[in-house]
């Protein structure tokens, strides 16, 4: 091969590895952490980072912006908590919107404030009145002029009596001073009767245990002990349907909605315990009323009988009727939301709807339609909050007593409560509503709200009706229409009203505060805050630490590998390798051989040596 070619080939050989020794491999790793360190601060596009290295020479620059950078650092990421933290508290707006559309009425529930004197319990009554009677005067010497019916008879239904008796003396009312409970004495007028409080006892079954149920008040006292007697009457009735006995036309004069006339099929009837015959109107979901205009001529408007006849006057000590309103399917929680009526007197009720949405989930703990909450729907409606509490009351009831709260719908597979039955129901009763005040039952907590509510913000104005100048007229007319015939005329009617006050209605909903898309734009604004830099630059940062980590991990295994080298035991000094010594006299006996490279110079030709031409010939001439 000629000179020149080969000396050529040398050198694009040696240009072609110095080439490869400068090109990129696939992955490339630092060989130290300091070179790592190096490269990232020189190169990176975080603010303050090329401090750390062009001010290596200078130390005290260099620990100045070494804190300051990592004091950054750590102030950036304090705020990135405190984000982080708001937004797993998931926070919420409360959007507030106004509506206008064509409203739908509410239900409106009316009771008489007048417990009934039912056929089917009327003798008991009578008897339990007379009982009251004597204890009246035995305790206050009062005299009470009793409205009974066929006392008379009393006498002859011994059996009846003697039971009744039995149990009304088995939980007695007395009096009570400081820390005593003692019976009052009968002849004993002496004694200072403002400084006694009145109340009576309840006891257990095997009377181990009682319950002192005290009052400050002598007519809450007998109120209550009266009403706890009752409802044992009322329980001890096997149908249900012997206590309704509804007296719509005698109760409610006149019904107009939209200047119509309301009809049977705008109402429903139930019985209430302790405020008598009640009447829901626009509570069938089929033919719901609508409101198209506010104002009082587009509303429900009642004119209702107050005059109490045939009542019970030791259970009910008010006159007038009692309304509430509230929504379609819901029950009519008459202590709660209602409110009473007065005598002789024109009510106006505006109302203005408020719907409130809460988000569920994370954000509260509201529930949609009440099948996640822990507590069994004892009421043929849906789920309230209310409803929740006196369904998680009955069930704690009948856990805890063996029978139902009269008040409140009957379990499957339970019976109400009724001393001749459960001899000690209301020690038991008692007992379970302290620990059910200071929620010991936990229906409070358990009970959650429900995610769609909607109420009625209500406001009342009051005159009075009929007027001095039209009462003759108007009194006149409902005579001769209503058979309208008690003697304290103002006293025996009143009038309701019931309308929207505006066509507008308020909807407050929630919306999620802090979102995933509020989060990160946080998080950008605090990195841009601190660092001035962007998406990138924490991806040059994620960049760093997956180096880091693999540095590490090949410096660990290099280390590993020499360590495991270093703790490999010695082979001992007598023992021979055969096969390493045959490798090594093998080695030793082959030949070295070495490639060299020469440059041969040709010498010239003896015949380029001899003269050429004359000059040769002149040359020989004179030799």
């Amino acid at each position: 091969m000629p000179e020149g070619e080969k000396t050529r080939q040398c050198k694009q050989e040696a240009e072609q590895q110095h080439k490869e020794d400068e090109q990129e491999g696939l992955i490339e790793f630092y060989g130290s952490y300091q070179e790592l360190f190096q490269f990232f601060c020189s190169n990176t596009t975080i603010h303050g980072a090329i401090r750390l290295v062009c001010s290596k020479k200078n130390k005290m620059k260099t620990a100045f912006w070494s804190v300051l950078f990592f004091l950054t650092f750590g102030l950036m990421y304090w705020q990135f908590g405190i984000l982080y933290r708001e937004y797993f508290s998931y926070p919420v707006n409360l959007n507030l919107n106004l509506n206008s559309d064509r409203l739908t009425f509410p239900a409106v529930t009316l009771c008489t404030l007048n417990p009934y004197r039912y056929s089917a319990i009327r003798k008991k009554l009578d008897e339990l009145d007379q009982i009251t009677h004597q204890t009246l005067l035995d305790l206050y010497d009062y005299n009470m002029s009793l409205a009974r019916s066929d006392w008379s008879t009393v006498s002859t239904r011994k059996r009846t009596s003697r039971s009744l008796l039995h149990h009304v003396q088995r939980h007695p009312l007395r009096r009570q001073k400081r820390d005593n409970l003692v019976s009052f004495p009968e002849n004993s007028p002496s004694v200072d009767k403002n400084d006694w409080k009145i109340g009576f006892i309840l006891c257990s079954e095997n009377n181990k245990d009682c319950f002192h149920q005290v009052y400050s008040s002598g007519v809450d006292a007998v109120r209550e002990w009266y009403s706890f007697h009752y409802i044992n009457i009322l329980a001890q009735v096997p149908d249900a349907k012997a206590l309704d006995e509804s007296d719509f036309e005698n109760f409610i004069y006149a019904c107009r909605f939209n200047e119509a006339t309301c009809d049977k099929a705008n109402y429903t009837h139930f019985h209430h315990p302790l405020y008598g015959n009640c009447y829901t109107f626009n509570d069938n979901s089929s033919s719901l009323w609508t409101s198209s205009l506010p104002g009082i001529n587009n509303g429900l408007s009642l004119v209702v009988r107050t005059e109490q006849n045939d009542f019970i006057p030791l259970l009910s000590t008010v006159t007038g009727a009692r309304v509430m309103v509230h929504d379609q399917n819901e029950p009519a929680f008459m202590d709660d939301g209602g409110f009473n009526v007065r005598p002789g007197i024109e009510t106006s009720i505006s109302m203005r709807k408020e719907m409130t949405v809460r988000l569920g989930g994370s954000y509260s703990d509201c529930t949609e339609d009440g099948s996640d909450v822990p507590v069994q729907n004892l009421y043929s409606s849906r789920y309230t909050e209310q409803v929740c509490i006196r369904s998680c009351f009955q069930l704690n009831m009948v856990n805890r007593c063996s029978c139902a709260y009269y008040f409140y719908p009957l379990p499957a597979g339970a019976e109400y409560c009724d001393y001749t039955k459960h001899v000690a129901w209301g020690y038991c009763y008692y007992k379970l509503l302290a620990e059910f005040k200071a929620d010991v039952l936990g229906c409070f907590h358990k009970c959650r709200k429900p995610c769609k509510m909607t109420e009625y913000q209500l406001s009342a104005g009051y005159s009075r009706w009929p007027s001095a100048v039209s009462e003759d007229w108007v009194f006149y007319m409902l005579s001769q229409q209503n058979k309208y015939n008690i003697t304290s005329k103002r006293n025996g009617v009143a009038k309701v009203n019931i309308f929207f006050e505006e066509w507008n209605y308020k909807t407050n909903g929630e919306s999620p505060a802090f979102t995933v898309v509020t989060l990160l734009s946080q998080l950008g604004n605090q990195w841009s805050l601190w660092f001035g830099s962007s998406v990138l630059s924490v991806m040059e940062l994620a960049e760093l630490i997956l180096d880091f980590i693999a540095i590490t991990f090949i410096l660990s295994f290099r280390w590993f590998r020499s360590w495991k080298r270093h703790s490999s035991p010695a082979p001992p000094p007598n023992s021979h390798n055969n096969a390493a010594f045959q490798d090594e006299a093998s080695g030793l006996s082959a030949p070295h051989r070495f490639t060299v490279e020469a440059v041969v110079t040709m010498l010239p030709s003896y015949n380029s040596l001899e003269p050429h031409g004359p000059s040769r010939d002149g040359e020989v001439g004179h030799e």
